[in-house]
C-alpha cells in the first residue's frame, strides 16, 4: 500500500509542477499579447495627433474640441480618443514594468499585481499550455511539484498517525 501512496505522490508532484509552470508561461503569452496591444494603440493615437497637426491642434487640444462639440457621436469619439490616449500610456507602463521585472517570478508578480484585465481575460481565452524551458517556467514547475508532493506526503504521513492499528498490523 505504501508504494501506491508513493507513486500517487510522485504523480501528484508531477502535476502540480506542470500546473505551477504554467503561470511564467501565461505571463508570457500576456506579454506577447500586451505588445500587440500596444503597437495597434501607439497606430490609433499617431494617427490622432497626425490629424489634429494637420488642422494646427495639439493632442489635448483636439481631444478637448471634440468634447466639448454639440453632436453626440463627435463627443463619443473625443471620450473614446481620450481613453485610448490614456489606456496607451497604462500599457506603455505595465509594459516597461514587466520588462524591468526581476528575479524569477519578477513578470508574473508584475502581472498579478496590475493586470489590464481585458487583457487579461483575452489572454486566458486563447492560452495554450506550454512546456516550460524558460528559467521561470522550470522553476516555477520544480517549486509546484515540491508544493504538492511535500504536501501529499505530510498529509499521508498524518492519516498513517491518526490510524494507528493499520500502522500495527503492518
Amino acid at each position: 500500500m505504501f508504494r501506491v501512496l508513493r507513486t500517487l505522490g510522485l504523480a501528484l508532484g508531477l502535476l502540480g509542477g506542470a500546473i505551477a509552470a504554467q503561470g511564467p508561461e501565461f505571463a508570457q503569452q500576456y506579454s506577447q499579447r500586451l505588445g500587440g496591444t500596444v503597437d495597434e494603440l501607439r497606430r490609433v493615437v499617431a494617427t490622432f495627433e497626425k490629424d489634429a497637426a494637420e488642422t494646427g491642434n495639439t493632442r489635448e487640444g483636439a481631444v478637448d474640441r471634440l468634447r466639448r462639440n454639440q453632436d453626440a457621436l463627435v463627443v463619443r469619439r473625443g471620450e473614446a480618443a481620450r481613453d485610448d490616449i490614456e489606456r496607451l500610456r497604462g500599457l506603455t507602463e505595465q509594459q516597461q514594468a514587466l520588462a524591468s521585472a526581476g528575479g524569477p517570478f519578477g513578470r508574473l508578480a508584475t502581472l498579478i499585481s496590475n493586470p489590464d484585465m481585458a487583457l487579461a481575460r483575452a489572454t486566458y481565452q486563447d492560452y495554450q499550455p506550454a512546456v516550460p524551458t524558460t528559467a521561470d517556467g522550470l522553476i516555477a514547475g520544480f517549486l509546484g511539484f515540491l508544493a504538492t508532493w511535500g504536501g501529499w506526503r505530510v498529509l499521508s504521513d498524518l492519516v498513517r498517525r491518526l490510524n494507528p492499528r493499520r500502522e500495527a498490523a503492518a
